[in-house]
């Protein structure tokens, strides 16, 4: 995605390793919202520059389009994916690791015009599939993605497909 992508007085363009604090402000947002333990901002930032810095992923913002504060426009929201090679496609797998609006902006379309930023960005790195994990009980945002063509790839006769976390070492 080579130019922004404007959404009404506001604009969502990918992030570059400049925007690391602010999206590390956002997820920190994100995380309180929802009662999560964050890391201090500093080392989340020095991890998105990292990250959106190489090959590995990128982020999107969504900001107004005015100067803004001291640092200029407003983000308000943010989408970050992850890309990973795969043995089942010639280009990368992508994950959305996150997707945020903060909450006096929702239900204005700023979520669709990051998942719409998402797919133009992917596209042009030949990726052909994203994934999205989301909490079974999360049926606002298992609605949203549906509603934009995501579909539960788990069957019924499979039962629930789980995911495993767990350290590197025992």
């Amino acid at each position: 995605m080579s130019e922004d992508v404007p959404t009404g007085g506001s604009r969502v363009r990918v992030a570059g390793e400049r925007d690391a604090e602010v999206l590390a402000g956002l997820l920190r947002d994100f995380n309180a919202e929802f009662d999560t333990p964050t890391d201090p901002v500093e080392l989340v930032a020095a991890r998105f520059a990292r990250l959106i810095g190489g090959p590995a992923g990128f982020a999107l913002l969504a900001e107004d389009d005015g100067p803004g504060g001291p640092g200029g426009p407003t983000a308000y929201g943010f989408a970050l994916v992850t890309l990973r090679p795969s043995v089942y496609a010639d280009g990368p797998v992508a994950v959305l690791d996150e997707l945020y609006v903060r909450p006096d902006r929702r239900g204005g379309g700023t979520g669709t015009a990051l998942v719409a930023a998402m797919r133009a960005e992917l596209s042009a790195r030949d990726c052909e599939e994203v994934q999205i994990n989301v909490d079974s009980v999360d049926t606002g945002a298992r609605r949203f993605y549906e509603r934009l063509g995501f579909v539960n790839v788990e069957r019924a006769e499979d039962g629930p497909m789980l995911c495993y976390v767990g350290p590197v070492t025992q």
